[in-house]
């Protein structure tokens, strides 16, 4: 038996024609939607990039203990598994954050691997003098960034299809299909960064894309609330389907391979992402800075397994990412280890019977999610503070850096987990993350009659019910105690009405500022100068303050609203604190 994963990083489900898009050119998906199962229903868990990838090993969520980080000594990872138990394992990737201080352990897991440089900010080609860049609509701060300088690099070594990252990465790996395609118990990982940004693409698929754009160059969109114009939001768009539609050819590749060998009849086949990415949707770009909507949870599944034979079907029960390490096992005969929260997906292919009731999803200290399929609620902090919150673990490296002494100042040794095979760990008080989701508070949506999530819902039993379930999921993965806390629930997730609605006005109490309280402030305004706030030095916070209430009480309002918070921070603050100011500022101004 051998199988294939094809993975693709930021791969849009509601960009893609099996799920009902009806304007992106991807044949191939539409030819893989007849020689596989479709899910309707996969979650991811862990976000993003790496955390996805850990549960890919482990079958574990990642989030609830930790941030993005390699795997950890104790962890069980599904190709070392099948590399034990007689399977050649072997990873064919562009994807840059193996090779960061982020992700360094993971590709060692596998029997060989092969990585192809340049994607994105990859630091690969050295040019001490800066290139020409090219006039652009994204943003100042990540056009001046050294990411950006060196992608534009980068660039400049694949200008043929045939030197560009995605397209050596799937030639390796049918090197390696073509060479073993008669050898017996291998697993062949081909994955490829694209269609994450920024979307590089080809003319040939540009051209499927036809529209009237004037702007400037702009094809990575900014972690960040949309302001650009809708002209440069729609030509973002079709710059993602064009990169969308380079990957559906070389997809068709491996389909070809497939079928020139005839592979079907005892080779598994997994197409599969980490996460989506929002386009515009909701207001904003790409991911990590906002609520995890469905655009980024709700991702596209496929399967083949030789051992059924069942394909043009599809299937409703609800799968997430930490499924597919189990169900590979389970295909080459490797028995699960304990503490792994996956299931293998042979049923579910065969009469779509359910391994779960919810899925559990989001970032290391923001939201925890969670969804029956027909609603989803995000729970949100109770603090503004965000705490209690810790990283456990034994391998201290951020995404491109290694923990700061300053964070390791004050580490706490944790006694194991179920899960750490008796291992102690760090307890390392947590950064700020990707975001505070307290400025976005809970939200509850039902996907039933609202699937793109433009309406929240009022529903304080349906919330109750789901409070419990996320308990009971953080029980099943051995959750901290303090994640509880931070969240404001009981361990044993039962809650009444009546403490629910106390907690709520306590949570409307904590967004005020009380210095503040002889003004009328709206939440927005409220989070913008907890905002300013935070990026000013502890020593100099209260003078912030008290500047502000005087500038407040010199525009004679008594209404505080963002355009006021903004009116502060373009008259008040000096040059070089402004632009700073303005970013985090703004970015803490939404609340949805």
């Amino acid at each position: 038996m051998r199988a294939i994963m094809v993975m693709f990083d930021s791969l849009n489900k509601h960009m893609l024609p099996n799920y009902g898009c009806d304007w992106t050119h991807a044949p191939n998906f539409k030819r893989l939607e007849e020689k596989t199962v479709v899910f309707d229903q996969c979650y991811a868990g862990s976000l993003p990039c790496m955390p996805a990838r850990r549960e890919l090993h482990t079958g574990r969520y990642n989030f609830l203990h930790r941030s993005w980080g390699p795997i950890e000594p104790f962890d069980n990872s599904m190709p070392e598994l099948l590399k034990k138990n007689g399977v050649y394992t072997h990873l064919v990737t562009d994807h840059q954050h193996y090779w960061e201080d982020g992700g360094a352990t993971y590709h060692p897991r596998y029997s060989s691997f092969e990585m192809i440089r340049g994607q994105e900010g990859d630091p690969w080609k050295g040019h001490v003098r800066n290139p020409e860049f090219p006039e652009t609509e994204t943003s100042e701060s990540l056009a001046s960034s050294n990411m950006y300088r060196q992608d534009v690099i980068n660039r400049s070594y694949f200008q043929s299809e045939e030197n560009h990252p995605q397209a050596v990465t799937f030639s390796l790996g049918m090197d390696f299909i073509e060479k073993n395609k008669s050898e017996d118990n291998w697993f062949l990982q081909l994955e490829t960064f694209d269609p994450h940004e920024p979307f590089f693409a080809y003319q040939q698929y540009k051209d499927l894309y036809p529209h009237e754009y004037n702007g400037k160059h702009f094809d990575w969109p900014p972690y960040y609330f949309v302001q650009e114009r809708e002209e440069v939001v729609e030509h973002g768009k079709y710059e993602y389907a064009a990169l969308l539609s380079m990957c559906d050819h070389y997809l068709g590749r491996v389909l070809d391979l497939m079928d020139q060998h005839d592979m079907w009849k005892d080779t598994m086949l997994i197409v599969n992402t980490d996460h989506g990415y929002l386009l515009g949707e909701h207001g904003w770009w790409s991911k990590s800075v906002m609520p995890v909507y469905q655009e980024i949870a709700h991702i596209p599944l496929f399967v083949w397994d030789p051992r059924l034979g069942i394909k043009g079907e599809r299937r409703q029960s609800i799968v997430q990412t930490v499924d597919l390490a189990p169900t590979l096992l389970d295909f080459f005969g490797v028995s699960l280890p304990e503490n792994m929260d996956g299931q293998p997906l042979r049923q579910t292919i065969q009469t779509d019977r359910p391994i779960r009731e919810t899925a559990l999803f989001g970032y290391h200290g923001g939201h925890v999610n969670i969804t029956d399929g027909n609603y989803v609620y995000m729970r949100a902090p109770v603090s503004s503070e965000n705490k209690p919150l810790f990283e456990y673990t034994l391998m201290p490296t951020h995404m491109r850096e290694l923990f700061t002494t300053g964070e390791l100042q004050n580490i706490e040794i944790q006694e194991p987990f179920p899960f750490t095979k008796g291992c102690q760990v760090m307890k390392i008080q947590a950064g700020k993350g990707f975001i505070n989701p307290f400025q976005f508070g809970s939200k509850l949506f039902d996907l039933t009659t609202d699937p793109k999530q433009k309406e929240e819902i009022e529903n304080l039993e349906i919330e109750l019910k789901f409070i419990k379930k996320i308990a009971e999921k953080m029980r099943e993965n051995d959750a901290p105690t303090e994640q509880y806390e931070r969240l404001g629930i009981p361990e044993d997730g039962i809650m009444t009405v009546e403490e629910l609605m106390v907690q709520k006005i306590a949570i409307h109490k904590a967004e005020q500022l009380s210095v503040l309280e002889d003004y009328q402030c709206d939440r927005a305004a409220q989070n913008q100068i907890k905002a300013l706030l935070n990026i000013t030095p502890v020593n100099l916070r209260q003078q912030k303050l008290t500047e502000f209430k005087e500038f407040i009480a010199g525009s004679h309002s008594n209404e505080i609203t963002i355009d006021v918070v903004m009116q502060y921070v373009d008259s008040a603050l000096p040059k070089g604190e402004k632009e700073k100011a303005k970013y985090f500022v703004e970015l803490a101004g939404r609340t949805s």
